[in-house]
């Protein structure tokens, strides 16, 4: 299947009550439906998805880059509530109201924060990181993910040190690639595919490494909310080809069964790329929440 990227819209930069600058980038009609994406492990915010699929459906698709990656001004000691209240803002300033949020990968909890506590309507995770530090993970993660969220629980600013010491764009690329399904493969190696997510990777990486190894560490323990008091409907989005062991060890099944509102669907053919590959299922499906 040929996947399309094309170059945002519009790009900007919006400021926070406290001074900082959040970046974003969109897609759409400025007047459309907004959808929020939280984009996956450090790539910047000019990695959208949807390409002919946003506008058509009336999605004012606007992606952000976190703090202290591509051009979001830093905030050391981050939390997800504080991404929860950068959010918040965030649509207060750029007239987002009724916003749907997708979570991508390792962007999934930052979603899901914004579902439990920032301007979120309805959520959609896909692919998404599960809370990995959960009890319930502890004997089906591989040795090397359990032994990060053991490191993280035990020393928690070395552990953001390793994984900022690891975090380079080349790095992320050939491990992404390298524990991949040939599904999803033969997404990453299209030539088109693969140049805008090098790009997005590299201007992710722009300010150093410790945007990437504060997302690591938040991604690696426990959340600060529980998801079965998350009220807002929330799409779980998983392929059933996936082999990523960061994404979720049972495909989403332990994280539907927490979250009260959940929707859960595995697509057989698919990996974890289906941002890209099912975005308009994926979409219409947000928008359904979005409207009832």
């Amino acid at each position: 299947m040929r996947v399309s990227i094309v170059e945002p819209d519009r790009m900007g930069e919006s400021q926070l009550p406290d001074g900082r600058l959040l970046a974003w980038a969109e897609w759409g009609p400025p007047d459309g439906i907004p959808v929020l994406l939280c984009p996956g492990a450090a790539t910047s915010r000019r990695m959208g998805f949807g390409a002919g699929v946003v506008a058509p459906l009336g999605v004012r698709l606007v992606s952000v880059d976190r703090p202290g990656l591509g051009a979001s001004d830093p905030l050391p000691g981050r939390t997800l509530w504080d991404w929860a209240a950068d959010t918040r803002a965030l649509a207060e300033v750029r007239g987002l109201a009724g916003v749907g949020v997708v979570g991508y990968s390792q962007g999934a909890p930052f979603a899901l924060a914004c579902a439990a506590d920032g301007p979120a309507s309805a959520a959609a995770v896909v692919s998404g990181c599960d809370e990995l530090a959960a009890p319930g993970f502890a004997r089906s993660l591989l040795p090397e993910v359990r032994d990060m969220v053991t490191h993280a629980a035990r020393d928690p600013a070395a552990a953001e040190a390793d994984f900022a010491a690891f975090g380079n764009a080349e790095t992320l690329w050939r491990l992404i690639t390298g524990t991949s399904s040939e599904v999803d493969r033969a997404i990453y190696r299209q030539p088109a595919f693969e140049r805008a997510f090098r790009r997005a990777m590299a201007e992710a990486f722009i300010q150093g490494p410790a945007g990437y190894g504060r997302d690591t560490l938040l991604s690696m323990t426990r959340w600060p909310f529980d998801p079965a008091d998350i009220t807002v409907p929330v799409d779980l989005w998983y392929g059933q080809q996936d082999t990523s062991p960061t994404h979720s060890p049972d495909l989403g099944a332990t994280l539907a069964g927490r979250l009260r509102t959940a929707r859960h669907h595995v697509v057989p053919d698919a990996g974890g790329a289906l941002l890209w590959t099912h975005a308009r299922q994926i979409l219409r499906s947000l928008l359904e929440l979005l409207q009832d």
